[in-house]
């Protein structure tokens, strides 16, 4: 990814929270006939190495999991919050349109979990998202019901190697001119311009 110094984002803590809080990923691989990508319910996960583990689950008849007992690495990536940029939102309107987001990849050597850990990561997905709902659903299967399910679906984590976090939100204009974007994207009928100018008043109170 092409990540200009304005807008690359070093600092662990920020990385780490972007793909805790941003978990519905793109996970792509590849094998002899090509590239493959699915989308899925990615989560991060604290550990001893340098950026955490994910963990995820895809339905068995997916084949893309067939990729990764190959040992070959894999790219994640974590979408965030976007919009269009209009020039004329600037003070100075003599330049072009932008697309400004965030968002991160992250790579890894994805390995196939046993029953056990993909039985934990069905549970730890559930209660992530359940949490915030205001009456929790709680699995109401019988132990004989998972066990069937667990048989349609394979679990998989990945040991994040390396991470390349781009934040792209207009960093390179003068504070004027990033005060009037955030206060046109704050007032759009756009729900993703909206989402783009919490997170970026979100980056400026850390």
């Amino acid at each position: 990814m092409y990540v200009p110094p304005a807008n690359r984002v070093n600092d662990r803590g920020q990385i780490v929270g972007f793909m805790a809080n941003h978990g519905f990923a793109t996970v792509i691989s590849h094998d002899q006939t090509g590239l493959t990508a699915n989308h899925l319910p990615v989560l991060w996960n604290e550990d001893k190495t340098e950026w955490g583990t994910l963990r995820s689950h895809m339905a068995r008849a997916n084949s893309q999991w067939r990729h990764f007992n190959a040992g070959e690495e894999v790219l994640c990536i974590f979408h965030g919050p976007h919009a269009y940029i209009s020039p004329s939102w600037y003070v100075m309107q003599h330049t072009v349109p932008t697309w400004n987001y965030a968002t991160v990849h992250a790579y890894g050597i994805p390995k196939v979990m046993d029953e056990p850990a993909l039985r934990q990561v069905v549970y730890d997905t559930t209660e992530k998202y359940e949490s915030g709902m205001p009456h929790p659903w709680v699995i109401p299967l019988t132990e004989q019901e998972i066990a069937q399910m667990l048989k349609a679906i394979v679990g998989f984590s990945i040991e994040i190697t390396r991470v390349d976090a781009k934040f792209k939100l207009g960093q390179n204009r003068s504070e004027e001119d990033q005060e009037k974007m955030l206060r046109q994207l704050a007032e759009s009928a756009d729900l993703g311009s909206v989402e783009l100018a919490k997170f970026i008043h979100a980056q400026k109170n850390l």
